[in-house]
This record gives structure tokens, sequence and C-alpha cells, in this order.
């Protein structure tokens, strides 16, 4: 929660006090979670660093398996503020990438920096789109060594457990959209494009080998614009020090059109529907 509070310049100080928070209950020698199945609300509250919201939405979690405040602002995640940390990219051209290409990730970056969808947006000249390849190069060389690297420090094999599968990401996609329409899961009014503060978000928390998510429908402006905001989906995972975020959509251009993909993992969606076909 902090973390996404800073990363949407929050009041520092509301930042500094769920990290405070946090540092309490990982400190604590027994689980906090008792403090609420034991009806002790008000000692959980005398925790150094917790206080009255922060032992709420911990009461939340133990109560019903879900935060929604997590979930509001996981809903409220800016893409621009992602694309920006790649040099050479600033607010104004990471606008641009969202609004014209849809492109919420560094690898979906990445992928239009090299299928030539990043050139066709103003401002981009070869230079530029050539300092962004290597930017994210690099970048996302760096991430994945850190997700593969053994736990005694040494590089190893590559992890399946990096990030999810194609295969278990569209598993967890299939549910999701399956209980959205049947009205099953929890809705929360997000912040963004929402201005008459309706709940009308549904949000999915499950777990699925090893692999902890939350998942919910796009809401960003492209979403809305193109009124795809019951088709994109965006599922967070986290498992262990692993954690990221992928957007699965219909596609609608390639020989996969019609078909349910993960963005930025093209090999892997053509891998899957071979196999599913048995070619």
């Amino acid at each position: 929660i902090a973390d996404l509070l800073e990363g949407q310049n929050a009041n520092p100080f509301r930042i500094r006090a769920y990290r405070e928070g946090a540092a309490t209950i990982r400190a604590h020698e027994d689980p906090v979670a008792d403090f609420i199945r034991q009806d002790e609300f008000e000692a959980l509250k005398a925790l150094p660093g917790i206080g009255e919201g922060i032992a709420a939405v911990i009461g939340e979690y133990v109560s019903l398996g879900e935060s929604s405040l997590l979930a509001e602002l996981k809903a409220g995640v800016s893409p621009e503020s992602v694309l920006t940390t790649v040099p050479g990219i600033g607010d104004e051209l990471a606008e641009r990438i969202v609004e014209q290409l849809d492109v919420h990730t560094l690898p979906e970056l990445e992928e239009a920096a090299h299928d030539g969808r990043l050139d066709t947006v103003e401002g981009f000249g070869s230079r530029r789109v050539e300092g962004v390849r290597k930017a994210l190069a690099g970048m996302l060389n760096r991430s994945a060594k850190r997700q593969v690297q053994n736990p005694d420090g040494q590089d190893g094999k590559v992890s399946q457990e990096a990030e999810p599968s194609v295969e278990l990401l569209l598993q967890v996609d299939a549910d999701y959209r399956k209980q959205a329409k049947a009205g099953e899961l929890h809705k929360i009014a997000p912040r963004r494009f929402n201005p008459k503060k309706e709940a009308w978000l549904p949000v999915f928390h499950t777990k699925r080998q090893g692999w902890m998510f939350t998942v919910m429908f796009s809401n960003t402006a492209q979403a809305h614009a193109l009124g795809k905001t019951d088709d994109w989906v965006v599922i967070y995972y986290k498992r262990g020090d692993h954690e990221g975020q992928n957007t699965v959509v219909t596609e609608t251009k390639t020989q996969l059109k019609g078909k349910r993909v993960v963005r930025g993992r093209q090999a892997e969606n053509q891998h899957y529907y071979e196999v599913q076909s048995g070619g």
C-alpha cells in the first residue's frame, strides 16, 4: 500500500505511516491477525505505528481476505508513471504512448519499440527509439537476472517462477471474467474516470500455484475510449520476491484474432494455442 501511495504522490506522512505499520507487523512475535480473530481490536490499535485506520485495513483483510484500499490503489496506478522510468521518456511522451499505442508496461513498450509502432508516435525519431531499445534491454535484463538468481547468489537456469505462465494467466483471466459476469465479485469505486463514485469495478483475489493474484478490468483512459473496460483485464501477481503485472486482451490483429492473449508475450501465446490445438 505504501509503495502504491508513493507512486501516486500521496501525502508523505500517510506513506510513512503505512511503512511503519508494516514494520510493526513484521516485527511482532505473534501473528497480528490473531488480534482480529480474538476480537481484540483495541489492542491492535495500541501497537506502535498501527492506529485506527491501519487497524481497519488489517481487520478487513483478515475478515474478507482482501483489502478494498489496496484494490483501489492498484486500479489507480498510472501506466504513464511506469513509462517515465525509461530514460528519454517524459510525462508528455508517456501520455502519447499510452493514448496512441495503449502500452502500459515496460515489456509492452519494448515490443512497440521493436515492431515499429513506437516510431509512429510524435516525438520519436529513429535515434530516440534506438535509445529506448537500449535502455529497456538493460532495465529488463537486470530485472530478469534478479528474478532467476539462485539462493546462493549464483546465476542459474531460467526459473519457471520468474513470472506466471501464459496458461495460468489465461486461466485466471477466464475465471475472473466468468465471476464478474455472474455478479459474484466484490466491486470497488475507482478514483479515476468515475465522477459518480460508483462501485462498478469487480475485483478478484486468488492464489494459484503459489502465486497471489489481484485481478480487475482495465480502468485506463484508452480502455474507456475504446469501450474495452469489460475486455482488457489487468492481472497483478506476486510470489516471494517476484511480482509484476500483465494485461490480457482479446486479440484483434494477428493470426490469434478473437482469442485471449497476454500482451507482450506473443511467442508464448502462440505456443500455448498450438499446444491446445495439438499442433
